[in-house]
Formats: structure tokens, C-alpha cells, sequence
């Protein structure tokens, strides 16, 4: 089916993949080099650069750009792409870049609402069922787990981690990393409890969420430094999964957790 005879005023390159009962709307740009998959929905104005390989029934809303170059100065032009999961949806005037040679994409996972005028820079790589408020800012090679939830304009430093349905207060600077299942914000950004709510919500246990708040209890409160606390954490709590992905994400922090304010 030609598209580009459905959509007059778009301007769709021949060489761009279009799926099945895709819907493009007037004054769409479509670069070629691209994938969208079938049963998306792509608004009037939006953008889609080379390298974009967009996932099935995604929407892409008005005035959005996606896989545009990224805004790193050691960016030489290398191809690279942009990969967006299934049911994500893409708000107005949201800005997605694709990949440098540090890792050749940014990636967007399945089931992500990434609300109005968010940035995502370079080689991003978001889980999925991530939900980011409006006018979020993540800057190059940030990552963020499965379910997590960003506040409202808030900022992310390159290179920082957001764990597994950690939840973030909107406007918090994040300098530092957010552990999985934890709630963080004030200024400077610290731990501020487990996000139970959340994670009862998703189907975990009340055995669950007492481990996983104990486990920030020896984290912060033991009076230990980080290292001694995660020690005493793998030999006082019994091996589950929720054990290791806290005390994998810690060990494996290249910029340092968060900690606690006590003040």
C-alpha cells in the first residue's frame, strides 16, 4: 500500500518500512533507514529520523522527533538507531536521540509512556512499563529499569542508573544512583523509603515488601558504609531475587547510590 498517496502532505521516504494499518497524520516527516510496525498511530508534525525501528502499535504524538543525531560533540556520523518496544507511547514534543559509537542505540522498551516534552539523549537504554512525567530530562546513557516512575521535570545526569520500580519526586537532580523498588527525592536527592505502594500494585508479596524494607534498613541505618552494609546484607538475608538485584545494582554502580538524609 503506498502511504505516501493516503498521506498527501506527509513526506514519507521510499525507502522507509511502514507496517499494517499504520496511521500517519498530515505534515509528518519520515526519514528513510526506518521501521514502524504495524498498527501505529503517527500525529500530525511529528519527526522520524534515520535509524528509527519503532515497535507495534505505538503512538507517536504530535510535534514529537524521534531518532534525530544525537547532541554529543564526539558524534563523527556513525550509523546508528533508535529502537522503541510495542504499546509505547511517545507525547507531544518529545525528543528521542539515536545512538553513538559508545553503544549504538537508544532503546525505549514495551508498554513506556514517555509524557510531553521529555528528552532522551543518546544511547539511553529505558526498560519497560516506565512511566515519565512531563519535561523529564535524561541525558547521555542514563538507564532505567523495569516500572520505574519519573516526576515531573525531573533531571538525570549521563551515566546514572534508575533501578526497578524506584519512583522519583518530580524536579529531583539526579546526581547519584536510585536503587531498585526505592522512593527518592529532596535536594540533594536521597533515599526516601521503599515504594510499596507501587510494588503492591504490581503483585508483590507483604513477605515481599518486608525483606526488601529491611533490607534498606541495613542499608541506611545500620550506621555502616556502603560497602560493609551490602556485605552484611548477603550474610543476614536469605538469597531471593529481590536480595540480588538490590545488592547487583549497588555493586555494579559506577557513580554511587544515593543515601539517606537524616537531618
Amino acid at each position: 500500500m503506498n502511504y505516501q498517496e493516503l498521506q498527501p502532505l506527509a513526506c514519507i521516504h521510499p525507502g522507509a518500512q511502514i507496517g499494517n494499518d499504520v496511521k500517519i497524520g498530515p505534515f509528518v516527516t519520515i526519514d528513510d533507514n526506518v521501521v514502524i510496525g504495524d498498527g501505529c498511530i503517527i500525529d500530525s508534525n511529528a519527526v522520524i529520523r534515520s535509524g528509527a525501528r519503532i515497535g507495534r502499535n505505538c503512538h507517536i504524538h504530535a510535534g514529537a522527533v524521534v531518532s534525530d543525531i544525537p547532541q554529543d560533540l564526539k558524534f563523527k556520523g556513525e550509523e546508528t538507531v533508535t529502537i522503541i518496544g510495542d504499546n509505547t507511547s511517545i507525547r507531544e514534543f518529545v525528543t528521542i536521540h539515536r545512538g553513538t559509537a559508545s553503544r549504538g542505540k537508544t532503546v525505549i522498551g514495551n508498554n513506556c509512556l514517555i509524557m510531553a516534552y521529555c528528552h532522551v539523549a543518546h544511547d539511553c537504554v529505558l526498560a519497560n512499563n516506565i512511566i515519565m512525567s512531563n519535561t523529564v530530562q535524561l541525558a547521555g546513557e542514563v538507564e532505567v529499569g523495569d516500572y520505574a516512575v519519573v516526576g515531573g521535570g525531573v533531571l538525570a545526569h549521563q551515566f546514572s542508573k534508575i533501578g526497578a520500580h524506584a519512583m522519583i519526586q518530580g524536579g529531583s537532580l539526579v546526581t547519584k544512583d536510585i536503587p531498585p523498588y526505592a522512593m527518592a527525592g529532596r535536594t540533594p536527592i536521597s533515599y526516601e523509603g521503599v515504594n510499596s505502594i507501587g510494588l503492591h500494585r504490581r503483585g508483590f508479596s507483604d513477605e515481599q515488601i518486608n525483606s526488601i524494607q529491611a533490607i534498606y534498613r541495613a542499608l541506611y541505618l545500620s550506621g555502616l558504609n556502603i560497602t560493609d552494609a551490602v556485605a552484611k546484607i548477603e550474610a543476614e538475608f536469605p538469597a531471593s531475587d529481590v536480595r540480588e538485584e538490590i545488592v547487583s545494582f549497588i555493586r555494579s554502580s559506577k557513580r554511587g547510590v544515593i543515601r539517606m538524609n537524616l537531618h
